[in-house]
């Protein structure tokens, strides 16, 4: 891997939070649990806190102590490690060390062939793992696309055998329901060898939505405790949008969804001590009340949710490259920078969602490709300065003296090349850019899509393989 390719921040200390805050927004969440409680509506996970001591009243409803909370946050792994397909460590999810990848199940894409907004295919959702498969800053893959050409009930099977055998890289998925998590887990243990090997080296990791941090729905509990029982990562995500399901302040509704994450992790722990859960990386997406959307890309709410993991020292999933543009335009593409870099100073370590557009109700294959490029030079930004004798070049500096040039110098020969030169952005004066077409960013990076989807060839899955994941699919169907 190209050295420059690395987002690695070893020795950042930007926070937004204050330790003090910090300690205070942790209190908060502790009081919530054990003062407000949550319900959970799946008799296996109160079961499970019934035996270890924890008392349910009004049916499902449960107020978690304190110490159980401390407990967990103990036992959870501080660092996991996502692996490729070839069993190679991939993503280690620790520290202020970042990686990046798209979202998940966009119900329209910006098509870069012909700019339409229309329903996604399944040859989208092939494309765009091909395309992420060739791109060097996109670490991991989601399917992006919802594709309406399939069963809909079916169809998380499809796109998890699309993601299998179109990329080596750490894949994370999205079921419906709870039979869903059961193939894809099935899949992957195919691909990987048998279930031991895939815990061993896993290579993928569910995404699980919660309603609220107080409302725990049937179906993401009983994956957490599939999960947790397989010991395969997981990203526990209770919904929480400022203003509706959640105080619209940012510090109440981060609050409250932290809370049900730590709520969910108590209940991994005790199902399988060392299960290795994800907490939100972002939160308190707040309801544009002019408008009654989603704000995914707003400033209030940026850094607030990493401080924390951080401070819990425990991994997590954050959100960035995204825009709530309707197409691939000046405001997507300053969405996606802001929040890609801001990301990367806070230490986000997986974050998710590039190549939204609209507030994640569509997606873009050309947003992607900005994207990949954007992250190159915020990786050169961050990438430490070398500073030695010949970068210093001080006999070159005295020799050349005060009325002198460097064009023609042999130290400029050997270095013009280490200057960061992009792929997309724009750089030939104004008649060079007339000569290439006078293209705009969105159709240079449309351009660069079909390149990739012309020329990358993804390393397939053996035959064999193949028939067995078709098998599952089609099971699934009947």
């Amino acid at each position: 891997m190209n050295p420059m390719s690395r987002l690695d921040l070893p020795n950042s200390n930007f926070t937004r939070l204050t330790e003090e805050q910090q300690g205070k927004m942790k209190e908060a969440c502790l009081e919530i649990l054990e003062r407000t409680g949550v319900r959970l509506y799946n008799q296996d996970a109160l079961d499970l806190l019934h035996r270890s001591g924890v008392k349910i009243e009004d049916g499902n409803r449960v107020r978690i102590p304190a110490p159980f909370v401390e407990k967990a946050i103990a036992m959870a792994p501080h660092c996991v490690t996502l692996y490729d397909r070839h069993g190679e460590a991939a993503m280690p999810a620790m520290g202020y060390r970042s990686f990046f990848g798209p979202g998940s199940d966009c119900l329209h894409i910006i098509d870069h062939r012909t700019g339409e907004r229309r329903e996604p295919v399944s040859g989208d959702v092939i494309e765009g793992t091909i395309l992420c498969d060739g791109l060097e800053n996109i670490d991991f893959l989601m399917s992006l696309f919802l594709h309406v050409d399939v069963n809909r009930e079916t169809a998380d099977r499809y796109q998890m055998e699309e993601l299998l055998n179109n990329t080596t890289k750490p894949i994370i998925f999205v079921t419906y329901e709870m039979s869903g998590c059961i193939d894809a887990v099935k899949m992957a243990e195919v691909v990987a060898g048998g279930p031991a090997a895939l815990v061993e080296k896993p290579f993928i990791a569910c995404y699980i939505n919660a309603t609220t941090g107080l409302r725990h729905n049937k179906e993401a509990l009983q994956k957490l405790l599939f999960m947790a029982e397989k010991g395969i990562p997981f990203f526990y995500i209770p919904g929480a949008m400022a203003g509706t399901a959640g105080p619209v302040t940012v510090a109440g509704s981060y609050a409250m969804r932290l809370a049900g994450a730590l709520a969910g992790l108590v209940i991994a722990q005790l199902k399988r001590e060392g299960t290795p859960v994800f907490i939100p990386g972002w939160g308190a997406l707040a309801l544009d009340m002019r408008t009654a959307v989603q704000i995914y890309t707003g400033p209030d709410h940026q850094g607030v949710a990493q401080a924390m993991a951080h401070y819990l020292d425990l991994p997590m999933l954050a959100l960035g490259g995204a825009s709530d543009a309707k197409l691939v335009d000046q405001q997507a593409g300053i969405e996606a920078a802001l929040t890609l870099m801001f990301n990367a100073v806070v230490g986000s370590q997986l974050v998710h969602d590039i190549g939204y557009l609209e507030s994640g109700l569509s997606g873009s294959l050309a947003q992607i490709v900005i994207c990949d490029e954007i992250l190159t030079w915020v990786k050169r930004a961050l990438h430490p300065v070398e500073i030695t004798d010949e970068t210093l070049a001080l006999d070159l500096i005295h020799e050349t003296g005060p009325d002198g040039q460097y064009l023609d110098k042999k130290h400029t020969l050997r270095h013009f090349r280490d200057q960061w030169h992009p792929l997309l952005f724009e750089r030939y004066n104004y008649e060079g850019w007339v000569k290439n077409g006078s293209q705009t960013l969105a159709e240079r990076a449309a351009e660069r899509v079909n390149e990739i989807l012309n020329t990358h060839k993804t390393e397939q899955l053996p035959e064999k393989v193949k028939e067995q994941l078709r098998a599952i699919v089609e099971n699934a169907k009947r």
